[in-house]
């Protein structure tokens, strides 16, 4: 099976999994760390990715379950919105829920696939190197994020979606690459 063949519910499994791995990994006294996203701590990333899935669903009439505030406990957080999720996305009649997007007409699952999947990836890069923890990403997911990123053309570089591409050398790894790609430095 190709990464192409994983349906978007299996694929956020998948990735949210990753993410609570590395939200689970943060030592306490860390949440506050600045973070490779400028303004935001480690703390502030956790938000972003809990927020941009509570606003996704809202385009097709939908909420998450509330939970827990991420400054008071970003795992339960994080867990509230994930598993919430993860039930939309397991329930075709709502994951197949469509809404005009900024690529034209298009479905929640579709949108959570490529967007919100992308953002636990990066994001799950960008909490572990704000906090000292495992920044290593799956090959599988360096290829994936690689393909969703060029597919996404000049929209990447929009205000607020990742800054100019930072140079690295020819002979550096895919990670690192990728990284770069999308204004980060390892």
């Amino acid at each position: 099976m190709t990464t192409a063949d994983i349906s978007p519910a299996d694929r956020y499994r998948d990735l949210a999994a990753g993410f609570t791995q590395r939200i689970d990994a943060v030592p306490e006294d860390r949440w506050d760390n600045s973070s490779p996203c400028e303004g935001w701590t480690a703390r502030d990333v956790v938000r972003h990715v809990i927020d941009s899935e509570r606003d996704m669903v809202k385009v097709v009439g939908l909420e998450l379950a509330p939970g827990p505030s991420v400054d008071d406990n970003p795992s339960a957080a994080w867990a509230a919105v994930r598993d919430s999720m993860q039930e939309i996305l397991d329930n075709p009649e709502k994951s197949t829920l469509e809404y005009d997007g900024h690529f034209g007409r298009t479905n929640l699952g579709a949108t959570v696939d490529g967007f919100l999947c992308f953002d636990l990836v990066v994001h799950g890069w960008d909490l572990a190197a704000a906090t000292g923890t495992d920044t290593s990403i799956p090959e599988k997911d360096v290829e994936w994020v690689s393909q969703v990123a060029a597919g996404l053309g000049d929209s990447i570089r929009m205000e607020g979606v990742c800054g100019p591409e930072i140079s690295v050398a020819d002979d550096a790894d895919k990670t690192t690459k990728l990284l770069a790609y999308l204004g980060r430095t390892v």
